[in-house]
């Protein structure tokens, strides 16, 4: 037996070495590698910071990997939601700038990674400082006229900032802005915290706790002022036929000012316009009026309104009847006889126009352009020589045209 073993060993191996290599082949074929990259981008996420250290400036957000793997493999990875983790370690390392270079795990395996971009990064690392600072007010614009604001109140009145140690450092002030331009109610809001340099500049990057203020300023009228809406003063009817679609007025709140605050308090909270005359208007207006005032009262601002009318022509239906149908486009030597030979016409539009319709303004044709001698169905048009009246329906629809030869005049 060592004997056979001694003289065929060589066979042997060689007989293993190919069955293992057909197995490879095999299992290869069916089931392929495939290099490609990763169809998702994958964020990095950061280990092992020291809480006493905070990351400055911007580092790589995420990082985009190709993979060589197996189909299958493939299959799998594609059907998780994370089956590949980017780490950045930063464990052990203090203040200063590191290099750090992206680690790569996959769930599935086998898998070999191919590239990753990007594959490496800078960090810069500082110490983390907190400050308070106190919340100061800007108030940008004035009350709406006769209108004036009291006195502001802030809650809280510091704010924490936290961050990089050089960007805490170049913190000079907390603000709030708040808008006063027109306004006649108080101001209730919460309004956000932003921090400023030396330079008036904004900071960025860095916490604010809490970041937003509740700002509480009161706004009142002043006496002698007061608010009234505007009522048009409406005279006459439009004309016939036609519908009032649309009346606007601005501004439709004006402010009164008197010295005798008593006049003001005394109006009935409207103002009235001079007379709008709108009798016969068949179109659109737009004009400016005066207002009707109290003596001793005046307007504050523009002395006028301006008012809109919209003025539409009323749509109504009309039918006409028995409308007879020409032929055009008839050959010479042919003859067309037309069943039926009249029609009723359904018309829409403005009821003006229609009420000003007359006969001659409709055609009703039928084309037998090119057509020789048969019988065929044709579809009568209709021409209106007056804009915007629409045709709804023609009845009937189709009539029987039968096209002839001419009979000979006799002598």
């Amino acid at each position: 037996m060592i004997g056979w073993f001694r003289q065929y060993w060589r066979t042997l191996l060689w007989a293993l070495t190919l069955s293992i290599a057909v197995w490879i082949a095999a299992v290869t074929a069916a089931d392929p590698d495939e290099q490609r990259a990763y169809g998702n981008t994958v964020t990095i996420e950061i280990v092992g910071q020291d809480p006493g250290l905070v990351i400055v400036g911007e580092i790589p957000k995420q990082v985009e990997i190709t993979l060589r793997a197996p189909r299958s493999v493939w299959d799998r990875l594609n059907g998780q939601e994370k089956p590949i983790r980017a780490v950045a370690d930063l464990s052990g390392m203090s203040a200063g700038e590191h290099s750090l270079r992206v680690q790569v795990q996959v769930s599935e395996g086998p898998a070999r990674i191919v590239s990753v971009s990007p594959s490496s990064f800078t960090v810069t690392l500082e110490p983390l400082a907190s400050r308070v600072f106190p919340v100061g007010l800007t108030l940008n614009g004035q009350p709406a006229t006769g209108y004036q604001a009291g006195n502001p109140a802030l809650e809280p009145l510091e704010v924490l900032v936290s961050g990089a140690e050089s960007l805490v450092e170049q913190v000079e002030r907390a603000r709030v802005i708040v808008n006063l331009t027109g306004t006649r109610e108080s101001i209730e809001q919460e309004t956000e915290v932003q921090l400023y340099n030396e330079n008036n500049q904004v900071l960025r990057g860095l916490s604010i706790n809490p970041s937003t203020v509740s700002v509480n300023i009161p706004v009142s009228q002043q006496g002698g002022y007061r608010d009234v809406a505007v009522k048009v003063l409406v005279q006459g009817q439009v004309a016939n036929g036609y519908l009032l679609t649309d009346l606007s007025v601005f501004p439709p709140i004006v402010t009164v000012y008197s010295t005798d605050p008593a006049l003001v308090n005394a109006l009935p909270g409207i103002l009235e316009t001079q007379p709008l005359e709108l009798r016969g208007a068949s179109e659109d207006i737009t004009t400016r009026l005066a207002l009707n005032l109290p003596e001793g009262v005046s307007v504050v601002g523009e002395q006028s309104v301006q008012v809109r009318v919209g003025i539409s022509p009323i749509q109504s239906n009309l039918t006409l009847s028995k409308i007879n149908i020409e032929v055009v486009g008839l050959a010479e030597g042919l003859d067309a006889q037309i069943s039926p030979s009249e029609v009723d016409v359904i018309l829409s539009g403005p009821a003006p126009l229609l009420d000003s319709l007359l006969l001659q303004d409709i055609r009703v044709v039928v084309d037998v352009t090119d057509l020789g001698l048969g019988v065929y169905q044709l579809t009568p048009k209709v021409e209106i020589l007056v804009a915007n009246i629409v045709v709804e329906t023609v009845l009937p629809n189709t009539v029987e045209v039968t096209i002839t030869t001419a009979a000979t005049p006799t002598p």
